[in-house]
């Protein structure tokens, strides 16, 4: 598992807590390790403008991923590292998140990169029976972690 890193934050972000949710997730979902993800780290304003450009969507949002494989159509390679995209992922509102919903800013961490891991594996959540199984998983991946509500 390779993870490439851009934090364009002045905030320390804890990223032995994300490899340990992306190696959790994958193995939760039985998928190899031998993947590479890239990971950046934005703030309110960045994340904002990702979010009009590539969705239509004129707001701030928590998290966005950008899968490489559509695997309603696409077969993974059987040798060599698999490529699963890209996470972008805003540290102001992992924080922000964290006080709203009364957790800890580890498991909001957490529970976004779990949350993309899942996209970049071929989840979505925009019908409610995708969302119920979704949803599941991200609650099983963290209470694995020990990062229950």
């Amino acid at each position: 598992m390779e993870i490439l890193y851009s934090n364009e934050t002045k905030y320390d972000v804890d990223y032995e807590l994300i490899e340990k949710t992306v190696k959790n997730s994958l193995e939760y979902e039985n998928f190899s390790d031998n993947t590479e993800i890239s990971i950046t780290i934005v703030g309110l304003d960045e994340i904002h403008q990702i979010n009009l450009e590539h969705r239509g969507i004129d707001r701030p949002t928590d998290v966005l991923s950008f899968p490489l494989i559509d695997f309603t159509r696409d077969k993974l390679p059987e040798k060599g590292k698999i490529y699963l995209g890209d996470i972008v992922l805003c540290y102001d509102k992992v924080l922000s998140q964290a006080e709203e919903y009364g957790h800890s800013t580890k498991r909001e961490l957490a529970f976004l990169t779990a949350h993309s891991m899942l996209h970049l594996m071929g989840y979505d959540h925009m019908v409610p029976e995708e969302e119920k199984v979704m949803f599941a998983k991200q609650e099983e991946i963290l209470a694995k972690m020990g990062l229950k509500r």
